[in-house]
């Protein structure tokens, strides 16, 4: 009720972003029901143009590509979910530890961070997925790995502020551990900034599957992906024939739509909300 309340008092941009985040969750959520075929069945010729039986044509072997399109929203989002989730768990948990405890842990675990975020992400992604192969629990951990650096350098920041606030002073004279002082101290008051910052990742995880996908090294053949999709009808522009823009709009359309609700959320724990 609370977060209704809030929505309440939202800006227009915040509200077309959650409804078009929300259209994409129910895209997600119901596209065994809404699909009129299935995920890998061919239905048509290639590439052909749009009509009552096939909504968006088909793609390049024959497939429906609004079936494919609402698969595709299924495996990337949840894939992408998942990805930012276990990234946070480590980025914060490592960033809390370094920030609290300090010292030689502090400093082992800034220098590995540093080394990873000194090498292109893309090209460092490209290379442990070609060595240990594209698998999706392989794809999940590569990339929630090198995003979790991103994530701990900002975890630890924040927490370093609120470390050597009183009242976390105040908990370490009263014998709290460090765990409890991380989950009751720290946690609470860093979660604006971090909740700003998992819409951002969760967007940028997004991107990279999806430009992934169009390498060939990210979620393969034949589970519906959007970039994937991009990649595989890609020579239908040559003809004139528009199939590889849908999978690009819906790509670009979540990614706006989080963003729109992103900038509200930082508006907000800015403290210039009135």
């Amino acid at each position: 009720m609370a977060f209704l309340k809030l929505l309440g008092k939202s800006p227009l941009s915040a509200r077309i972003g959650m409804a078009m985040i929300l259209l994409n969750i129910a895209a997600a959520l119901l596209a065994p029901v809404i699909a009129p075929y299935g995920e890998t069945e061919v239905v048509g010729d290639v590439w052909m143009p749009m009509s009552s039986e096939h909504l968006l044509g088909t793609d390049h072997i024959g497939r429906d590509m609004f079936t494919r399109l609402l698969y595709g929203a299924r495996n990337t989002i949840a894939i992408a979910f998942l990805i930012t989730v276990c990234s946070f768990a480590v980025g914060i948990s490592c960033g809390f530890f370094a920030a609290t405890l300090g010292g030689w842990i502090d400093l082992i675990l800034s220098r590995l961070v540093d080394i990873l975020m000194a090498i292109p992400v893309l090209i460092f992604a490209l290379v442990v997925l070609a060595i240990v192969g594209n698998s999706i629990p392989k794809l999940v951990l590569v990339i929630a790995l090198l995003d979790s650096t991103r994530v701990y350098r900002l975890s630890r920041a924040v927490a370093m502020d609120i470390e050597v606030m009183e009242y976390v002073e105040a908990a370490r004279l009263r014998g709290e551990n460090t765990w409890w002082l991380m989950r009751h101290e720290i946690l609470p008051n860093a979660m604006p900034p971090l909740v700003a910052e998992f819409g951002l990742r969760f967007c940028f995880v997004f991107l990279f599957i999806a430009a992934l996908s169009f390498l060939g090294l990210g979620i393969q053949p034949p589970t519906a992906d959007w970039g994937g999709m991009v990649r595989e009808n890609s020579g239908a522009i040559t003809f004139g024939i528009f199939s590889p823009l849908w999978p690009a709009s819906a790509i670009a359309f979540l990614t706006v739509g989080v963003n729109f609700v992103v900038d509200w959320f930082l508006h907000i724990a800015s403290g210039l909300e009135d």
